[in-house]
């Protein structure tokens, strides 16, 4: 029931994290992604040699920020390949979904689990309590509590229990 910290999973694993401030970068690179267009940048997972670095913008809100970072954890997590280059011929990024689809659901159980979630369920507890336990945005945590089902099981449960007390 407890937030994970994704910084200390990150040390835990070797894995250094850099804010986008911080990258030797031209500083229009930098404004494009912090100002101008900063919902097209949320963090990155770079091979380093035979490691692997967390790119992180920083200009995100700390929910966010934690979203990112279990995201790009999970890829860590789930053994991911990555393929030679990070952006094709034509400047876009290149990307597996199915890997992006195993990070975003391994990302989501590392940040609120599914234990977590129904408990809370049970407890009755809104996707702003959720949200504020787990230190996510309000979207993450609605996500998180529809995709686990755990307001369903719980809904199950409490007819469940009903029926057997009426028994």
């Amino acid at each position: 029931m407890q937030p994970l910290n994704p910084a200390e999973l990150a040390e835990l694993y070797g894995i250094s994290v850099f804010a986008l401030k911080d990258l030797p970068v031209r500083s229009e690179v930098r404004q494009y992604f912090s100002l101008t267009r900063i919902e097209v940048f949320s963090g990155a997972l770079v091979p380093v040699g035979s490691g692997v670095v967390i790119i992180e913008n920083d200009s995100h809100d700390p929910a966010r920020r934690r979203s990112t970072m279990g995201h790009e954890l999970a890829h860590v997590l789930c053994e991911h390949q990555f393929s030679a280059s990070l952006v094709n011929e034509r400047g876009c990024r290149v990307v597996d979904s199915l890997q992006e689809s195993e990070a975003a659901e391994v990302g989501g159980e590392l940040l609120i689990p599914f234990e977590a979630a129904k408990t809370l369920a049970r407890r009755g507890a809104t996707d702003e309590d959720v949200a504020k336990q787990f230190g996510v945005s309000l979207a993450f945590a609605r996500w998180r509590m529809d995709a686990t089902g755990a307001r369903i099981i719980a809904r199950r449960q409490a007819a469940a229990y009903g029926r057997l007390r009426r028994a």
